[in-house]
């Protein structure tokens, strides 16, 4: 397994059914027939706010980021409109500014992680957070910070076992049934390899 800054254009629409399979169940409502929104995604991710894990060519996850000067979901209301038209984009895009999150100076927001369901259990996912650890300290971060919806208590445990700490919590509120989701948890881990804020050699976790 090798993990690689950015991903493959030839990945790119696997990496758009890889997210939409992660995150469907948040943004589903939102974003819905699943054709519009595969060609959506796929149009506004952008390889250099991501990692890619891959082994022998194949795509086996990826994980994106956020920070102060863009981020792996780049998308406006007029590409929006491309796929769902002036009046779908008009409400939908409302609703999506809902999971925005503030940036934080000194933090590396990863904005989603995902591994094809063929490549569970191999430690992917490890591999894709130390390498966002090594990425946040190489840009100068200290924290890479993440949000964990209640109910998936699998990543979360990933989360904790990389170091993770919850620091807060985000409710849903009356949008709870539109969302997907009534809270998330907030969760902090040191940047670095080893998890420490010092510098790191981007070039011993990514290649």
């Amino acid at each position: 397994m090798e993990i690689r800054a950015g991903f493959d254009e030839a990945h790119r629409a696997e990496v758009a059914r890889l997210f939409w399979g992660a995150f469907r169940g948040k943004l589903g409502r939102i974003l819905w027939p699943e054709r519009k929104a595969l060609a959506f995604i796929g149009e506004i991710i952008q390889p250099g706010y991501s990692l890619s894990a891959v082994d022998g060519g194949q795509l086996l996850g990826v994980a994106g980021f956020k920070v102060p000067g863009g981020g792996f979901m780049a998308g406006t209301m007029a590409d929006m409109a491309r796929h769902y038209g002036w009046l779908g984009a008009a409400w939908r895009g409302p609703l999506l500014e809902l999971f925005e999150r503030d940036m934080v100076p000194g933090q590396l927001l990863m904005d989603g992680i995902f591994v094809a369901e063929a490549a569970r259990g191999r430690g992917v996912g490890t591999a894709l957070i130390g390498a966002i650890k090594a990425e946040a300290a190489a840009r100068g971060c200290g924290e890479v910070r993440l949000d964990v919806v209640e109910g998936n208590e699998r990543a979360r445990a990933l989360y904790e076992r990389n170091g993770f700490e919850a620091r807060g919590e985000v409710r849903a509120g009356l949008l709870a049934p539109l969302l997907g989701f009534s809270r998330a948890t907030t969760m902090v881990a040191r940047a670095g390899a080893d998890g420490s804020s010092g510098p790191v050699d981007p070039s011993s976790q990514l290649r």
